[in-house]
């Protein structure tokens, strides 16, 4: 009964990050953005107003990478596609493989964010001194203008942080 206890235990541990995970993208708790395919980012109805969107970049102190964001704002018809470039190099001697964190703020506002496409999605690796363009395609659902809570909203602010991988 005990090992029967303890083995359930573990596998409530082990399944627990997972499952925290599809529960932040499914709500967009935490800051935690949508993704959707481009079929259904096409199908996307375009709202008569606008949105500032701010980019923040950042590097853990470990990973010797410079990464920024080639604009620092954005202004994005709402539930129109968009693309964002940021930049990252490698100011080390040797390959190096990043992977990147993400999160939306306001909090409230991670839900309408929706992601399309984007290099957080895989793990990057850049040679001694090589630079990459590295894009997100996203859009904001017009949802959020039904959204009494952000009513007021006029910037939401997409913030990635590379860390080694």
């Amino acid at each position: 009964m005990a090992l029967g206890l303890a083995v359930g235990m573990g596998g409530l541990g082990l399944a627990s990050a997972p499952l925290y995970r599809l529960f932040c993208q499914a709500t967009g708790y935490g800051g935690t953005p949508q993704r959707a395919s481009a079929a259904a980012a096409a199908g996307v109805r375009l709202a008569t107003r606008s949105m500032s969107v701010r980019f923040d970049a950042n590097v853990d102190p470990g990973l010797p990478w410079q990464f920024r964001p080639e604009q620092t704002t954005q202004t994005v018809a709402i539930g129109a596609r968009t693309l964002a470039i940021f930049v990252a190099r490698n100011t080390s001697g040797h390959p190096i493989t990043g992977a990147a964190s993400f999160n939306i703020a306001p909090e409230e506002a991670a839900r309408y964010f929706t992601k399309v496409a984007c290099f957080c999605f895989t793990r990057q690796t850049l040679n001694p001194g090589e630079e990459a363009r590295m894009p997100v395609s996203y859009y904001i659902d017009p949802k959020i203008l039904e959204d009494k809570d952000l009513k007021g909203l006029e910037q939401i602010t997409l913030s990635y942080t590379f860390h080694p991988a």
